[in-house]
């Protein structure tokens, strides 16, 4: 009997690239891929995320942290319509957690992960409806240029409906937040009601 190739979730799940990066960290960490999409799915919204925090290392499960919560707000959605794979793929700019430098800081997501996978993945995503950018690194790799993330943030009409960018739901953005209350008064309505269209259409 032939055997049937692997699934790309199960190809990237057994990724270890990194794994000598990942050890030459502070937290000196192994790979650990956090997959959450289905291949050739029904899944039409697309969160892009930076890459799992260490709370997401150790559950296995995107945004299972203060910053999934809020973004599961700023989308409008429960916890189980977010986690519903036919309806909702997540899908970083790297699947590892990258680790933390010498003073605490998150290390961005390594680029070789994005090569390697991100092309593959898109591929097999053929019904996505909505791109949902979170954070600068998404943006760059879905939209291109060097934009500041409030300059792509601020410019959310150029793209919207069909995609939206924002800035990380992290709590170091609480402050952004503050400073850019138009974020929340014009951007956040437009996303839901975009969101809950595509969640309640049947077709």
């Amino acid at each position: 009997m032939q055997q049937q190739p692997e699934s790309l979730e199960a190809r990237i799940r057994a990724c270890r690239l990194c794994a000598e990066r990942f050890a030459a960290t502070h937290t000196a960490h192994g790979p650990r891929p956090v997959v959450w999409f289905r291949s050739g799915g029904t899944a039409r919204i697309l969160v892009a995320g930076q890459a799992p925090g260490l709370k997401v290392h150790q559950s296995g499960r995107p945004f299972t942290d203060a910053s999934g919560a809020r973004l599961r707000d700023w989308m409008g959605v429960s916890e189980a319509e977010f986690y519903d794979l036919s309806r909702i793929a997540v899908v970083p700019m790297a699947f590892c957690f990258p680790g933390y430098d010498a003073k605490g800081a998150d290390l961005p997501p390594p680029a070789i992960c994005g090569a390697t996978w991100h092309g593959r993945v898109m591929d097999a995503l053929p019904n996505l409806r909505l791109p949902i950018l979170v954070g600068g690194h998404a943006h760059r790799y879905h939209l291109g240029g060097r934009s500041s993330v409030t300059a792509r943030v601020r410019a959310w009409q150029d793209h919207a409906p069909q995609v939206f960018a924002l800035p990380h739901p992290s709590w170091r953005n609480t402050a952004w937040l503050r400073k850019n209350p138009w974020f929340e008064e014009e951007v956040l309505p437009a996303l839901r009601t975009t969101v809950r269209s595509l969640l309640d259409d049947p077709a």
